[in-house]
């Protein structure tokens, strides 16, 4: 039986505090003029498998086309990894896009991924340690958001940023130079990031990515009612609200909300709330950038813009960051 190294489990909320944020967030965010939701509570067992169901929608092009990319420019990207660098993924789930950089390194390196979710911890080391037994995999328990320090041990190695997905699009231009920078103080003034950026384009191809005709993504959205419902004792009909995505061009971003198709009162976390017809609870953003805005982005959070690699219709990017 291979090994499988003990998860560093690092200093997380526990079940009921993950619980109380939770409620905490559902209050003040319906409690607002205009209704929100963080984004990242879309995000539970029934949500994340949904959200595999979207990347392989006809509509949905970011996951497909970015594999494509590292696919094709692999070797290039991992071009100056070499023995005892580290290769730190940023959220990195099921690290299925990671397979296509390692399958391109020369020599023994460290990969340390890190997630909020100890079980896709686990499965993924589990399968890279069957595939590449030779990678020094460290798995880390932890919220990108809130980066703690890397090992010790790690003080003096190269390291190499990965943040695949456009997740950097999810957070406001503000919050997105807070990340790269808290990325920056991790892997250290001679680290670099490999991060994948969606690109602006037309919009009637964004509103259809994120409002698929098989109504994938309305479920993705409506499901966070249903945890509501379930976690919060909500009171929300799903029948009486709807899916809607629009692009907001003077943002830049596509915005994701559920709008209410009648005038009514819910109660969720002990408290009511009551909605207006066609008011709405905005769940998403998914920013959308020129490469000369993002690179302004990332000047602006400490890094250098290097390489830059994109497919052919110039629908998706991905950049290299000293």
């Amino acid at each position: 039986m291979r090994h499988v190294p003990n998860l560093e489990t690092l200093p997380l909320p526990g079940t009921t505090a993950l619980a109380d944020d939770f409620g905490a967030s559902v209050i003040e965010g319906l409690s607002r003029p205009q209704k929100t939701l963080p984004c990242r509570f879309l995000y539970d067992a029934r949500g994340s498998s949904l959200f595999e169901e979207i990347t392989e929608l006809p509509e949905y092009y970011p996951t497909r086309t970015e594999i494509g990319i590292l696919k094709q420019c692999a070797a290039e990207i991992v071009d100056g990894i070499s023995s005892g660098d580290v290769l730190v993924e940023f959220g990195s789930g099921s690290s299925l896009k990671t397979e296509i950089l390692l399958d391109h390194i020369a020599g023994r390196v460290t990969y340390m991924p890190l997630d909020v979710s100890e079980s896709a911890l686990s499965e993924a080391t589990a399968r890279l340690q069957g595939r590449y037994p030779a990678l020094d995999i460290r798995p880390l328990v932890a919220d990108f958001s809130n980066l703690p320090e890397l090992p010790d041990e790690f003080a003096g190695s190269n390291k190499t940023g990965f943040f695949p997905g456009s997740t950097i699009g999810n957070l406001s231009p503000n919050e997105a130079v807070a990340l790269l920078r808290s990325f920056r103080n991790v892997l250290g003034d001679r680290g670099r990031l490999i991060i994948g950026v969606d690109l602006k384009k037309d919009p009637r191809v964004l509103v259809n990515a994120y409002n698929d005709s098989a109504g994938v993504t309305a479920e993705f959205n409506l499901n966070l009612l249903v945890r509501i419902n379930r976690e919060l004792a909500g009171t929300f009909d799903l029948a009486a609200f709807r899916h809607k995505a629009l692009y907001n061009p003077r943002a830049g971003r596509i915005e994701m909300h559920l709008v209410s198709d009648r005038v009514q009162d819910v109660m969720a976390a002990g408290s009511r709330f009551h909605f207006s017809q066609g008011e709405t609870i905005h769940t998403e953003n998914s920013y959308k950038y020129a490469v000369s805005e993002f690179r302004e982005l990332a000047s602006k959070a400490g890094w250098k813009p290097k390489r830059l690699w994109t497919d052919a219709g110039e629908q998706f990017s991905v950049h290299e960051l000293i």
